[in-house]
């Protein structure tokens, strides 16, 4: 099996309409799909999706925002009955995810001039890469990336490691 790239990250969400003015307004990403609970009218089969499109059609089901040319963030709104958001790093499975720029400090600048808060600076990780971090309105934490010639990410370190390590 051959995976060719990450399709999309998914989040739910209790202020859409805030996650969505971050993405697209901040970022400056942009809606590529808007899917209606109209689209599931008489689908008995989707369950809670197919009771909302007879109560309330018009509301959005999920968003798709393009990250980069067919990779996207997918946005839901909080079902009934969902949990209340956990902090980040404050328990086992997601951590974070990361978008690459051309020009980090370019892009932090664009950042800042939009009113973006960055939660750690520009600076050099042990991969050789440039990393800055900022988060969404919801508190998921992300990093803004730009490789360099060095950065491990393209090279690797796995045979120094089997050396250092004796596997």
């Amino acid at each position: 099996m051959k995976f060719n790239e990450v399709m999309h990250l998914s989040f739910y969400t209790d202020q859409l309409d805030v996650m969505r003015d971050f993405y697209e307004n901040k970022l400056g990403l942009k809606a590529k799909i808007i899917m209606r609970y109209e689209a599931y009218i008489g689908q008995t089969s989707r369950g809670a999706w197919a009771k909302r499109a007879e109560t309330n059609p018009k509301d959005i089901a999920y968003i798709f925002i393009e990250l980069a040319p067919g990779q996207y963030l997918e946005l839901f709104p909080k079902a009934d009955g969902q949990g209340e958001y956990i902090e980040p790093n404050t328990h086992l499975g997601y951590s974070h995810f990361a978008l690459m720029v051309d020009d980090i400090f370019e892009a932090r600048e664009e950042l800042v001039q939009a009113g973006v808060e960055i939660d750690i600076e520009p600076n050099k990780g042990q991969s050789e890469t440039w990393q800055m971090w900022i988060h969404d309105p919801d508190g998921n934490k992300f990093e803004i990336m730009q490789y360099t010639e060095k950065s491990l990410q393209h090279h690797g370190n796995i045979e120094e490691d089997k050396e250092r390590y004796g596997q």
